[in-house]
């Protein structure tokens, strides 16, 4: 832990130069291993991969019930059957129009700030913009951070501390059996990350009552199915979708809300930046943009949006800078042996979306938001067999349809309503992450924001 700490929660960073110096196979802990050749990826998270995930890792997020956290493939399997259909892209296209609602608010937002002369709040604004649809999704009653006066800044606080625990309880898993038992009026008393986990816990708790509550009366509820009306009282049973406990459905809200609102918020903001600072970039994007709708005040559809080449080159490099956590999982018997590296039965082996990503092999130019490298259908395969940012094989990130069309929908309403933005204040140091695995902007008075251009 003191060795990450020096590092100033940079580590990936550290990790980065490691292998620059030490080659492919380094070790960053005692029983962990870390790789960075990228044929070794799917040996460790194909399908039909037997490589599990550190219980010492995962528990350390408190919701040992979700499938996210979930250290047996086993078992895993069964709770991801349930939320499979849930997260099919059938599903997702049938809540556009929440997404398409929400992306809609925050050009109303853009456009008072504008009017105001003040600068928009970006930062929060896609990170609310995500809470607020996976909220609806999940519950039918979306938060509605968007309408909030501080763009549901005090939320997110709370979402940020939540990410910071986990990193502390991987240094020190003794920990994790006592904070467990903590009563939940002690927790915030002890530390703000802890009391963050019990605060969103109850919250979860709380919304899953109601819906228990409303699928009990049959009132209350759309016509369209949402996560947990379907993890209640799913559709149909069999041995591999089951009806899910009570702790399994509020670790599993803990996890969908956590995850949600940082990762794909996270991934339009680097776009918004990327796009914003860079006139070229800007200018072929709202180009392609008004060309494929002409009219100025048209829905923008996402099964055309996904089809725009120049768009989908700048949701790639938005996805390809945003996620640096290290994906864990356990070497099983009889071991393994990585670029020469005979590494034992038991020992941890991982690696990175960011340094996948950072392959100048495969990306050249790797650091440069750079649409234009997807251009190129021949180039376009290439990469995109080493495009990981929501990991691949039964483990791969069941939000992900959801994702895409959130970003697609939100970027592509932005740069269609707006050719005059600029940056306001912020840096590209300010764009730098903190290493809690998932993708925080470092703390700073110049998180994203942007104004009219003069």
């Amino acid at each position: 832990m003191l060795y990450r700490s020096y590092y100033n929660r940079q580590y990936y960073k550290r990790i980065e130069q490691m292998h620059e110096k030490y080659g492919p196979v380094i070790r960053t802990s005692p029983n962990e291993i870390h790789l960075i050749d990228p044929d070794n990826y799917d040996r460790i998270y194909s399908n039909s991969s037997r490589y599990e995930k550190p219980a010492a890792v995962y528990d350390s997020y408190l919701s040992p019930a979700a499938a996210f956290a979930t250290p047996s493939n086993e078992v895993h399997r069964v709770r991801r059957a349930a939320l499979n259909p849930i997260f099919s892209r059938r599903m997702v296209l049938g809540l556009e129009d929440v997404v398409q609602s929400k992306a809609w608010k925050i050009a109303e937002l853009t456009t008072q700030a504008l009017q105001e002369n003040r600068p928009m709040d970006f930062y929060h604004a896609f990170r609310s913009l995500s809470t607020d649809v996976i909220s609806d999704f999940a519950f039918d009653k979306s938060f509605n951070l968007l309408d909030s006066p501080d763009l549901g800044a005090a939320y997110l606080a709370l979402i940020r501390q939540l990410n910071v625990g986990p990193w502390v309880l991987q240094q020190l898993p003794f920990l994790i059996p006592l904070v467990t038992r903590v009563l939940p009026w002690l927790a915030p008393l002890l530390s703000k990350s802890l009391g963050s986990v019990y605060k969103i816990k109850q919250q979860c708790a709380d919304q899953i009552e109601d819906v228990r509550a409303h699928l009990a009366t049959q009132k209350g509820f759309h016509d369209r199915p949402t996560i947990f009306s379907q993890l209640i009282d799913p559709p149909n049973t069999t041995e591999d979708r089951v009806c899910s406990t009570d702790d399994e459905l509020r670790d599993e809200a803990l996890s969908v809300l956590a995850a949600a609102s940082d990762t794909t918020g996270n991934a339009m903001t680097v776009a918004a930046y990327h796009v914003i600072g860079n006139r070229q970039v800007y200018d072929k994007l709202t180009a392609e943009l008004r060309q494929a709708f002409p009219d100025a005040e048209a829905k923008l559809d996402f099964l055309k949006l996904e089809k725009l080449p120049y768009l989908t080159g700048v949701v790639k490099e938005s996805l390809s800078f945003g996620v640096i956590g290290r994906l864990a999982r356990v070497v099983p018997e009889p071991g393994a042996t990585f670029n020469g590296h005979h590494v034992p039965a038991g020992s941890v082996v991982g690696m990175s979306a960011w340094l996948m990503h950072r392959n100048e092999a495969i990306f050249p130019d790797a650091m440069k938001f750079s649409p234009e490298r997807w251009l190129d259908p021949k180039n376009a395969r290439k990469m995109e067999h080493h495009m990981v940012p929501f990991g691949r094989g039964s483990r791969q990130c069941v939000g992900m349809p959801l994702a895409y069309c959130e970003i697609y929908v939100t970027i592509g309403t932005l740069f269609h309503r707006f050719d005059n933005l600029e940056v306001f204040e912020t840096t590209d140091e300010d764009m730098e992450y903190d290493d809690f695995f998932a993708s925080m902007n470092k703390p700073s008075k110049h998180w994203f924001k942007a104004v009219g251009a003069a």
